[in-house]
């Protein structure tokens, strides 16, 4: 995983600490030692050195069954969805959909020709996939990702989908490219996507974008059924115009986040 910069300023070190961090998912809380070194691609003395370093600064703490992240690599995250003022904008209407529609409802960016979740709000449903914040899908396969990729110019829509993706499923083999650049097309007509069980059995979901103030798409918000409860015809009949509604109040409550007025103050430290 390391070792992919070539520019003169690129920091082989710092790469390697971010692949460690990487490693560790929701079916790999914990691992050992010889775990990480292989899945990051790195000598066992080269890891352990990462590892102690970053249990150092507390990111990743050690106990008997191996290495394990710490809540602090949230801040990380929560960072950038932070300064862009969408979650604490977002949260509240993502929680009144929910309790309207009953179904989950999350928010999405673009990494890649991955989606990321940035925002969710969930209902204690089984369903095939388990979604947290940071997790990764194929945005093709995905009603976010769908609407996120329509969103985008023609070149900037191709150069995406050149690039593979670092979700770990499998190539999604149910359309071909030429397929998807029309479905993408209806999607920027209409202003909404469907996926419908092509991330997975079960897994049913609508998506619309998210705006600033500037009209740019810059997320994408959903509602997330089970396919054997809610058929399609509901989901866009009953589910769709909240997901629009919600989603609108959302985009125009960030644009005036983003015209708010801002300024610092410089202290000078020799006064007083």
């Amino acid at each position: 995983m390391a070792g992919r910069g070539s520019g003169p300023d690129f920091v082989e070190a710092l790469a390697r600490g971010l692949d460690v961090l990487g490693c560790f998912d929701a079916e790999h809380r914990t691992m050992s030692l010889s775990e990480v070194a292989a899945t990051a691609g790195l000598a066992r003395p080269t890891a352990r050195r990462l590892l102690l370093t970053l249990q150092e600064l507390g990111y990743v703490r050690s106990g008997d069954g191996g290495y394990a992240l710490t809540p602090k690599v949230l801040g990380l995250g929560m960072g950038y969805v932070s300064a862009l003022g969408l979650w604490d904008i977002a949260r509240p209407h993502l929680e009144a959909l929910v309790r309207r529609t009953g179904e989950s409802s999350s928010m999405a960016q673009l990494d890649g020709s991955d989606i990321v979740y940035v925002a969710r709000v969930s209902v204690p449903k089984i369903i095939a996939l388990r979604v947290e914040i940071g997790t990764r899908f194929p945005a093709a396969q995905t009603s976010q990702g769908k609407v996120l990729l329509a969103g985008l110019t023609r070149d900037q829509l191709l150069d995406v989908l050149s690039q593979p993706s670092r979700s770990g499923l499998p190539p999604y083999i149910g359309r071909t490219h030429d397929q998807l650049l029309e479905e993408l097309a209806q999607v920027r007509a209409r202003g909404w996507a469907l996926a419908d069980e092509e991330l997975a059995p079960g897994v049913r979901s609508v998506a619309v974008p998210v705006r600033d103030g500037h009209g740019v798409v810059q997320a994408a918000m959903n509602v997330t059924v089970h396919a054997a409860e809610t058929t399609t015809e509901r989901l866009l009949e009953e589910h769709l115009p909240r997901l629009l509604r919600t989603a609108g109040d959302i985009s125009a409550e960030w644009a005036l986040w983003q015209t708010r007025p801002h300024s610092e103050v410089v202290m000078d430290e020799s006064a007083g």
